[in-house]
């Protein structure tokens, strides 16, 4: 008798058809998004794009006007007393009383965990324990938000809930929370994180889902989106006014070349070591040295504004 092949783990998150909408207003319109197990999925958007709205239902503070919505297996709404020891959540507002001291609060978190992390050495990672004993509204807005990310992590969750973890925050602490989100991530701990870092997505991300309008438009890893769309560039200088009729007649056909100013010289397409052996095979011919030859990859913020548009968004 053959072995029956293990079941798939359930999704940290799964969404399917979620709509929201507030007044006359659709907030979310047919949104589908999974969250694979032990991964960090950014979730990134413009203003208004109905990311906020998303996360706050995945959370259970908002119910769906229609569609699934399931966190570890959850309804977030009717399950919510299930769900919540399992998960840990981020708000920008660090959900703490103005007059408490801060690792009181962080204390107090960790009592309602059956297991926590060690909290002074969570405190002393996170650079709180020195402020330990200031109110919360004398506290700076990065060490707020040090303390919000404290408070999601300390009860071990399965699964938190990032909301702009480094917004505020100096190099220092912005590189002590990207080590402690690794070390979550590397203990299996699944992560949804909201950012407009895209450096930072882009560094810590196993997936990413860009939300506009209500719905999911590309989602992949960093480096699928990356590679999607326009093609990265190669750059060089060499003498004004080169040939580059010849050239194109040798780079493949989704390829373009342009002399953007006097022998400054831009190559566009997917490039690759074929590519690369052809323009200094080309070069060399037109007894060209190249120089200052880059290649210039494109990045997950070319690929959001390109999506999303460069307009402003209130």
């Amino acid at each position: 008798m053959h072995e029956q092949a293990a079941a798939a783990p359930i999704p940290a998150v799964e969404i399917r058809g979620l709509r929201k909408r507030y007044g006359g207003k659709t907030a979310v319109d047919g949104l589908d998004l999974t969250v694979r197990r032990g991964t960090l999925t950014a979730v990134l958007g413009p203003n208004g794009a109905g990311k906020t709205t998303t996360i706050e239902t995945c959370e259970g503070y908002r119910r769906p006007d229609a569609g699934t919505v399931r966190v570890l297996g959850l309804d977030p709404v009717t399950e919510a007393a299930a769900l919540r020891p399992r998960i840990g959540v981020m708000l920008q507002s660090g959900g703490v009383y103005p007059g408490a001291r801060a690792m009181e609060m962080l204390r107090h978190t960790a009592r309602l965990h059956a297991h926590p992390l060690d909290v002074d050495e969570l405190a002393d990672r996170l650079g709180l324990s020195s402020c330990g004993r200031t109110v919360y509204r004398r506290l700076s807005g990065g060490q707020q938000q040090r303390l919000a990310l404290a408070m999601a992590v300390v009860g071990r969750p399965e699964l938190v809930f990032l909301d702009e973890p480094t917004a505020g925050l100096d190099p220092q602490a912005r590189r002590a929370t990207w080590d402690l989100v690794r070390d979550l991530r590397r203990d299996g701990v699944s992560i949804v994180l909201t950012t407009h870092h895209m450096d930072e997505a882009e560094q810590l991300a196993d997936d990413v889902a860009i939300v506009d309008a209500g719905r999911v438009i590309a989602q992949g890893s960093p480096e699928e989106l990356c590679r999607g769309g326009a093609g990265n560039t190669l750059r060089f200088q060499g003498r004004a006014g080169l040939d580059l009729g010849t050239l194109l007649k040798a780079l493949p056909d989704d390829c373009t070349a342009a002399e953007l100013t006097p022998g400054s010289y831009l190559i566009a397409g997917p490039v690759d070591p074929q590519l690369l052996a052809t323009v200094t095979s080309w070069c060399a011919q037109s007894g060209v040295m190249p120089e200052n030859l880059s290649v210039e990859r494109r990045t997950l913020e070319d690929v959001f504004l390109d999506l999303t548009g460069r307009d402003l968004r209130s």
